[in-house]
């Protein structure tokens, strides 16, 4: 379980939240973020930002929820 990632680019809208278990099993398993992103069909700078900077915070803020 992650914390919420958004469903939408906030610059853009485009629908960015579905591709965010992918990527993340993707580069964990050591393929390069900018290649999965690609492969992804993420070409936007805005939604590969959102992708990029997003941090998982659900372990640190559950115990308080």
């Amino acid at each position: 379980m992650t914390m919420m990632i958004p469903v939408r680019c906030f610059t853009c809208g485009n629908v960015i939240g579905q591709h965010w278990d992918a990527f993340r099993e993707r580069t964990a398993a050591g393929e390069p973020a900018g290649q999965v992103l690609t492969e992804l069909g993420l070409s936007r700078y805005c939604c590969r930002r959102m992708i990029l900077s997003h941090v998982d915070l659900l372990d640190e803020v559950g115990p308080y929820g």
